[in-house]
């Protein structure tokens, strides 16, 4: 029996364009701590090694020092580290994995997959490896890698790992480089396959009706359509029993969450404020907001005022554009009664008239929303 931590998409190095600063400096180093946190998996579930499927680095671009700090985590482990190379850090003339960097820092246990076919790991335990040399590939790398395996000995648990998407979960059918579901299954099926390990989709899932065929997801979440990040599995396989189990352990400290919210009322405005307050931790949430509805102009003041204080907690909070559209109705006297009069009483009329649509629409909208905000705080 071995076991193993299988997972993939590190993107070391990886930056997004809504995080700035010192939110984005965590980030960076939050990605580098969920490999010193497999590292706890590791030696929590007695693993034999790491298997890592592709796309480790974010390019073959970053920089010494995060390949210098990755390396160093990497080397904590305290287990082998198989890295396959992927789309985002192949093995073409500018590898990271060539670098000098890289050689300089890398550790012993820490291995690169830098051909493709069977690597014997242990006694009975071989892995086939199929990593990428250039992007984009122009096959099935996957299949590639087994054909150049051949038939492995009786007893050798066999453990593919390979990064691309499955055929049966790209929508692109004229895409060389997709994997064949079916091809995988029939090998597994044969017994000259027990586990494929699989990275190029940030989200865990298991896919096929064999219940061998699993993609990891990033140890840290990535983007906001991802589903079910944070993850690494814990794989027991074993070629002379047939034994097979996958657990999966949650690793990611980051939330990327989409508020969707149609705001009318006071009491919608509540409901908002509780769910921002429940957020947690906050300095490592960023949330994208994309409001609709009609408030007044004390509640869309009071939406600005929330928002802005909680702008000043969150890892970072975003309109999401093109999705988010809260019109402001004047209710009554709530302009008269602050008392503006004269030019700003024109202004007001002007913006009144430019919020009820044509050009400036929505600038006018946060204007009379301004005002209100100013006038009530004298």
């Amino acid at each position: 029996m071995v076991r193993f931590v299988q997972t993939s998409d590190w993107q070391l190095g990886m930056t997004r364009y809504f995080l700035e600063g010192e939110a984005q400096a965590r980030y960076t180093a939050a990605r580098i701590d969920a490999v010193r946190a497999i590292g706890e998996v590791a030696r929590v579930q007695r693993c034999d090694f790491v298997l890592v499927a592709g796309d480790v680095f974010e390019s073959n671009l970053v920089s010494t020092r995060t390949v210098a700090r990755s390396l160093e985590a990497m080397g904590s482990i305290g287990c082998p580290v198989y890295l396959l190379p992927g789309n985002h850090d192949p093995l073409d003339a500018a590898s990271v994995y060539t670098s000098a960097a890289f050689r300089r820092a890398c550790p012993p246990g820490v291995v690169v997959l830098d051909r493709a076919g069977v690597h014997r790991v242990a006694t009975g335990v071989e892995i086939v490896a199929a990593p990428w040399f250039h992007k984009p590939a122009l096959t099935d790398l996957a299949a590639q890698a087994l054909r150049e395996a051949g038939e492995p000995d009786p007893g050798v648990t066999r453990l593919l790992l390979a990064h691309g998407p499955l055929d049966v979960l790209s929508p692109d059918d004229d895409d060389p480089a997709r994997l064949s579901l079916a091809a995988l299954e029939s090998e597994i099926e044969a017994d000259r396959l027990h586990h494929v390990a699989l990275g190029d989709r940030h989200s865990r899932l298991s896919v096929g009706r064999t219940g061998r065929v699993h993609y990891s997801g990033s140890p840290e979440v990535t983007a906001f359509r991802d589903e079910v990040p944070g993850d690494v599995l814990v794989v027991d396989a074993d070629a002379s029993s047939g034994a097979h189990a996958v657990r999966e352990h949650h690793v990611g400290t980051w939330r990327f969450t989409t508020m969707r919210r149609h705001l009318d009322t006071g009491e919608d405005l509540d409901a908002l404020e509780e769910e921002i307050a429940a957020l947690d931790p906050k300095d490592r949430t960023v949330v994208r907001t994309a409001f609709v509805g009609t408030l007044s102009l004390a509640n869309k003041a009071r939406l600005d005022d929330l928002l802005e204080r909680w702008d000043d907690s969150l890892a970072a909070r975003f309109t999401w554009a093109g999705h988010d559209d809260v019109a402001v109705r004047v209710e009554g006297s709530e302009l008269t009664d602050l008392g503006v009069g004269g030019f700003v009483s024109s202004a007001v009329e002007e913006l009144l008239a430019r919020a009820g649509g044509g050009e400036g629409e929505q600038s006018a909208r946060d204007a009379l929303a301004l005002l209100y905000r100013l006038g009530a705080a004298r």
